[in-house]
């Protein structure tokens, strides 16, 4: 039976960050670095603890302008003509704040809790935090597995147009409709079939809702990942054992993300998860901590 502390909450780097742990106090540290506008319970309690019984102290956060953390102020909403600059002639967007902010989050997060170094596994934006992280704090990162995101490189494919088109709808004005749209989203993300996901997304929304939205937050963070540039350059002198996992239907960080993301740091080791979309479906969960298990366990052998 691991142990499991309820959420709290923590000074660092200037801003609240809202923690939960799963495991025991020893156990190798793991920080869980969520995605654009995904609150830290999107890793999923039974992922959590699944992970723990496998000998980690599994930390899972909201990411600062999410959930319990803190919610920060400036910056206007993105323009489909700002993105266009970007996209077409380069002009970089405007943000409040960086990936690099959000990498300084998760490591004062880690001193904090006095942890001297940890692995990183980060989802979709949180990848590309855990890169930023293990680039800019290299010492502080035992592994990293960077899971369906990318190197911010402008030649990887852009986002399906449905996809693309979900993550610009205006937030929904209610309850009732951020259910429904909490449903609508995933069904795109997931890119796939999956019923038993379906039927447990309006309490999953609930559960989002009850903790508090924040569209001007997301609306930041994308901005943030946007004003970042490409990474790719930077990560050929990554050192850090890095698994890359990615879903080979992914709507959203199309597979040739992921295949940057490998190809972009020295002796990185690829998993392509043959249907999954843009999202963590509990049926690819076996597989997915199978791999970070042993990618994570392999490199503190290493270090040992």
């Amino acid at each position: 039976m691991t142990t499991h502390q309820p959420p709290q909450t923590v000074r660092a780097n200037g801003i609240d960050i809202c923690y939960e742990i799963f495991g025991n106090d020893n156990a190798e540290p793991l920080l869980l670095i969520m995605g654009l506008g995904a609150q830290m319970i999107h890793w999923d309690d039974a992922f959590c603890e699944q992970l723990a019984a496998r000998g980690f102290r599994v930390i899972r956060f909201d990411n600062r302008d999410i959930g319990k953390s803190s919610h920060l102020t400036g910056g206007k909403r993105l323009t489909p003509l700002e993105l266009l600059k970007l996209r077409f002639l380069r002009i970089p967007v405007a943000a409040t704040y960086k990936l690099i902010d959000m990498a300084k989050d998760t490591v004062a997060l880690m001193d904090a809790l006095d942890i001297k170094s940890a692995h990183l596994v980060g989802a979709s934006m949180g990848g590309m935090i855990a890169q930023e992280a293990t680039l800019s704090f290299p010492h502080r990162v035992r592994s990293l597995t960077s899971i369906m995101s990318t190197t911010g490189n402008p030649r990887i494919p852009p986002p399906t147009r449905e996809a693309a088109a979900m993550l610009m709808a205006p937030p929904p004005r209610s309850k009732e409709e951020f259910i429904v749209r909490y449903g609508q989203t995933w069904k795109v993300l997931r890119a796939g079939h999956f019923p038993e996901e379906e039927a447990l997304d309006p309490e999953r929304a609930e559960r989002v809702f009850a903790r508090g939205l924040n569209p001007a937050g997301v609306g930041r963070q994308l901005r943030a990942v946007l004003a970042s540039g490409s990474r790719k350059e930077r990560l050929h002198a990554v050192m850090t054992p890095t698994l890359v996992i990615h879903g080979t239907v992914d709507p959203l960080v199309r597979p040739e993300g992921g295949k940057d993301t490998a190809a972009s740091i020295p002796n990185a080791k690829l998993l392509m998860i043959e249907g999954m979309g843009h999202a963590l479906p509990m049926r690819f969960w076996p597989e997915i901590i199978d791999a970070i298990d042993k990618h994570a366990h392999g490199a503190a052998a290493q270090a040992a």
